[in-house]
């Protein structure tokens, strides 16, 4: 990866991070001012969507090490699997908060079921977002399983010579 694309991604997860962090912050003050002052009542789906930009968070945390490892050529080692289970639980836990916004919603939308059937939908795509990372999370394994055996191949090679 070249250092344009390291520092345009690493540009990229800081702008984001920043935003998901202010408006994370917005909320929680907003919820924890007294309501008669005007701030907004403490509802599940205000909890809920403030768990959801922390799941967010946590991914783009785990990518920005990720994207350190790269740059040091280290991601083809047992450490970087930390970091890539980190992101699949997270994307577990965004379809699994999607999941509760949708229950949330679902009673207000007896009228027209369709949304909260395509609400689900979505919530299937995050969990499929989360296998496509599995995969990935394969494929590493099977980068880092190569990486050592080429070490030992080398190895051996520097032992005959």
């Amino acid at each position: 990866m070249g250092t344009l694309a390291v520092r345009a991604l690493r540009a990229v997860l800081a702008v984001l991070l920043t935003g998901t962090v202010f408006v994370q912050t917005l909320m929680v003050w907003a919820l924890a001012t007294d309501p008669e002052d005007g701030s907004l009542p403490l509802t599940p789906l205000r909890v809920i969507t403030i768990l959801g930009i922390g799941t967010i968070q946590v991914s783009l945390v785990c990518v920005w090490r990720l994207v350190a490892m790269v740059r040091r050529g280290t991601v083809f080692s047992h450490a970087a699997f930390r970091y890539v289970d980190v992101i699949i639980g997270a994307i577990v836990a965004a379809a699994l908060v999607w999941f509760a916004v949708t229950g949330i919603n679902a009673p207000d939308q007896r009228d027209d079921p369709g949304v909260t059937v395509i609400m689900g939908g979505i919530g299937v795509a995050i969990l499929g977002g989360a296998l496509l990372v599995l995969v990935l999370r394969m494929l590493l394994a099977q980068a880092v399983a190569r990486d050592v055996e080429a070490t030992e191949m080398r190895a051996e090679l520097d032992e005959v010579i």
